[in-house]
Formats: C-alpha cells, structure tokens, sequence
C-alpha cells in the first residue's frame, strides 16, 4: 500500500489532508459496491433543495430541516470491517467512526463547494468504481488559493486540522458512475 506524505499547506495541498492508494483490493471494492447499489439509497437532500447524488446514511444523518444530528440506521455489519481498518489506518482507538455516508454519483454527477457539518471531526472517504477529482479551496486575501487531489478507486482520503475546518472542498461532474464511502468520527463537545 503506498501512502502519501502528511500535505504541509500551500502548493502541496491543505494541511491536515492525507490519501493513500490501494487501500482495499479489487475484490473487496467490487463486494463493497454491490452492497451500496443493493441501498434504498435516496437523492441528497438538504433543506428545500435536492441533490443528484442519492446516499443512504448510518450512525447518524444530518437534518436540514431540523438543523441538527438525527439518528440513523446502525453502521451495517458489511461495512464494519472496514470502518475498523480506517481507524487503524489513522491511528485512532476501535468504534471511532459513529457516521457512514454511502454515494452513488452517476455520470455528470458531482457535489458543490462544501465544509462537512461541524458535528464532525475526522472525516475520511474511501473511492469506488472510478476516479474523481476532488477540488479544495480556500480564500486567501481577494483570490482563491486551490489545490485538486485525483481520488483513484480504492483510495482512501482523510480530511483533519485545516484541511477540514478552514478548505472547503467539492467533486466537479463524475465522468463515469462512482461510488463512495464516508466514514466520519464525531467532535467532542
């Protein structure tokens, strides 16, 4: 498995975001994406508005309505194994993810210029299917400082420190059908 360095900041990427190839074979992504296509999966919805990409969330979901955590279905016991090789991946204790978002994007399908909520703390995403172009940016004075990550099937990605409170981030149109997991840990309060 190869691992990338931590990013510094600047020109490397945003602080705090780390990625790693490979990070489950063939076999366990093809097992991994029969089982989100077999969800009632539902398009994203936040307040008023709906988005293309339809997810299917566990642990906890976020209602826009309500503005605030709801609770979800449990963390599926298929998904659980590999939940627990993200928290080894990050050095983190067992059952430290208590939130997974399960994508499907179809083709021109994408996600807009975003920050996860901020109930969440470490927010990590495993790339299925095919590749994607996962955009950060942040201000800086009167331009836009912009660093894009390409996400390869069975990548891993984590989001922590600024690459996750102060870079917002986004996914322009896939160019074929993509899924992903979302493994988020919760912030303490």
């Amino acid at each position: 498995m190869t691992q990338l360095a931590l990013f510094g900041g600047g020109e490397d990427g945003p602080s705090g975001l780390r990625y790693t190839d490979d990070f489950i074979n063939a076999a366990i992504e093809q097992d991994l994406i029969d089982r989100i296509a077999a969800l009632p999966l539902q398009r994203f919805q936040f307040g008023a508005f709906e988005g293309n990409r339809r997810v299917a969330s566990f642990g906890y979901r976020y209602d826009y309505a309500l503005q605030r955590l709801a609770e979800a279905e449990p963390i599926p016991d298929w998904v659980t194994p590999v939940a627990r090789r993200v928290e080894a991946w990050a050095g983190l204790p067992e059952a430290s993810v208590r939130q997974v978002l399960c994508t499907e994007y179809e083709v021109s399908v994408g996600i807009g210029w975003h920050r996860d909520k901020p109930h969440f703390d470490k927010v990590f995403g495993l790339s299925l299917g095919s590749p994607c172009k996962f955009r950060f940016r942040r201000r800086s004075g009167d331009r836009w400082e912009r660093h894009t990550l390409e996400a390869l099937p069975r990548s891993l990605y984590m989001m922590d420190g600024e690459a996750r409170s102060v870079w917002e981030h986004s996914i322009p149109p896939v160019e074929a059908r993509r899924y992903s997991i979302t493994f988020r840990t919760m912030k303490r309060t």
